[in-house]
């Protein structure tokens, strides 16, 4: 039997995990999800019905990605991620970030001040500048589990306005973000995928 993860191709929590357990090598069922009617299979081992989910063959299940990230690195890290696992800068990123990235991207769900929301954003985005100063990733020469964790929320705030984001003054979060969405990983991670419905045949992330 191998692990199964329900996923849902957009959600930035579920792109890390699946970005971690491919980067590990790791063989997974993918399922792809729909939001709006998530599956039972899915509801039974989790019934918070976030994604992503990962049923493991001993019956365990992992239900937060950051966890799934180390769970899967931990069997097999073969670029070292593990080193840049740097809890304090992804706590910023899924806190005060995300919280803005949410006011912003979705004011009028939030009734909120979607440019106050902004500008609170872009100063964690100015601390993730000056880090880059020193190295072409968040945490060193390579990419780690700090970068995979992160960028796709930095992404999602990117998006948000695109032509606003690219004239900001953040030329090494542009360069840092650039690299990632273009690399062969994050490709391999978004790929398309049918709703998964019970019964399929297998789809392997």
């Amino acid at each position: 039997m191998t692990a199964i993860l329900y996923s849902f191709r957009r959600c930035p929590y579920a792109m890390r995990a699946r970005m971690a357990l491919i980067a590990s090598g790791q063989p997974v069922e993918l399922r792809e999800v729909v939001l709006r009617d998530k599956p039972p299979a899915m509801l039974s081992l989790s019934p918070k019905g976030t994604v992503p989910v990962l049923a493991l063959p001993d019956g365990a299940v992992i239900d937060e990605s950051l966890d799934i990230m180390r769970w899967a690195l931990r069997l097999r890290d073969p670029e070292g991620w593990l080193d840049g696992d740097d809890a304090a800068l992804i706590a910023t990123n899924d806190g005060p970030f995300k919280q803005h990235l949410d006011r912003y991207k979705y004011a009028t769900r939030y009734g909120s001040d979607p440019l106050v929301h902004r500008a609170g954003a872009m100063e964690v985005l100015g601390e993730l500048e000056a880090r880059l100063v020193a190295s072409d990733y968040l945490c060193g020469a390579h990419r780690t589990l700090a970068d995979i964790a992160i960028f796709p929320f930095v992404r999602q705030f990117a998006g948000t306005e695109p032509a606003w984001f690219e004239a900001q003054p953040l030329p090494r979060v542009q360069a840092w973000l650039r690299a990632l969405v273009a690399s062969e990983l994050f490709a391999r991670a978004m790929v398309r995928k049918p709703a998964w419905q019970p019964g399929d045949a297998a789809v392997f992330l």
